[in-house]
């Protein structure tokens, strides 16, 4: 395997509940020559191991994520649903199971959170997409929907609560895959978030979708 040039590398942070724990993902991560593991300070992405999600594990999480400016992977045992969009807002771009950390799904999580991405065990995509048709109480009709949110932004937001991805998105609704890739770019940018899954949970809660 050729080497990864410095630059090009995830730098990540890792912090766990107890020194076993860190060191599991920290060697797991070091198989991947793309992954550089490093202090906080110095890290784009902070992945963090919390076996259950109290007030102190979110506060853990928002630190990591506002305070040191990183984009966060959790690596949970579980996380109820009534718990998911507190995570997303967070600023969580990943979740993976720890029955399911492998080297591979650690770093697959690194790397697409890095890039801005979301990643998500399928079950838990499933309780969001559930908690987005519960939630939506009519769209447009709504004083002020447009407020913050344009039309086709609301179009390609609702589609990406509902799982589709990128070229999916773009041939509902006719426009290029770089159209959506701008249109999710500007939502993150102009409303200071950090993935599609915070995009989507700040549209649940401000009622755009």
């Amino acid at each position: 395997m050729l080497p990864v040039p410095k630059d090009r590398r995830v730098r990540v942070s890792v912090t766990a509940p107890d020194p076993i724990s860190r060191e599991g993902v920290v060697s797991q991560l070091r198989r991947h020559p793309e992954v550089e593991v490093c202090d906080a300070g110095s890290a784009s992405v902070t992945l963090l191991v919390e076996d259950t999600l109290d007030e102190a594990a979110l506060t853990r999480l928002r630190r990591a994520v506002r305070g040191e400016g990183a984009r966060a992977v959790l690596v949970a045992g579980a996380v109820r649903e009534h718990e998911l969009l507190d995570v997303i807002e967070c600023g969580v771009g990943a979740i993976v199971w720890r029955r399911e950390a492998t080297a591979h799904r650690l770093a697959q999580a690194v790397l697409t959170t890095a890039q801005g991405g979301g990643d998500l065990p399928t079950d838990l995509l499933g309780q969001l997409i559930g908690q987005v048709r519960r939630l939506h109480q009519g769209g447009p009709d709504q004083p002020g929907f447009f407020l913050s949110f344009t039309k086709r932004e609301v179009d390609v937001v609702r589609l990406v609560a509902e799982g589709f991805d990128t070229s999916e998105i773009a041939k509902k609704l006719s426009y290029s895959e770089r159209t959506v890739k701008n249109v999710m770019h500007g939502l993150t940018t102009r409303l200071h978030l950090r993935n599609r899954a915070h995009v989507v949970a700040y549209a649940l809660r401000e009622g755009y979708i």
